[in-house]
């Protein structure tokens, strides 16, 4: 489990929302750039978690979506989780 929850997407993505909480407090005024920051960083705990569950699937034997990063690569995922869980 650790090694999804400190992946460098999810990471990056924690750091971003603390940036744009700091940014808040600050006093700084709520405006369209704030809302589009807001959104970006949605998107990027979107796509992290996203990777997180398409990694998970594949490791288990699952298929993928052919969009995803991993897309080809689920025999070597399975591989590699059926060598650890020996």
């Amino acid at each position: 489990m650790r090694k999804y929850l400190f992946g460098t997407g999810i990471i990056s993505a924690i750091t971003g929302g603390i940036t744009l909480l700091r940014s808040m407090r600050e006093g700084a005024p709520f405006t369209w750039r704030t809302a589009l920051g807001w959104l970006s960083w949605g998107i990027s705990i979107a796509l992290a978690v996203g990777a997180i569950v398409d990694v998970r699937r594949a490791s288990r034997g699952g298929t993928v979506d052919p969009d995803s990063p991993i897309a080809g690569q689920e025999q070597k995922l399975l591989k590699a989780h059926l060598r650890r869980n020996r």
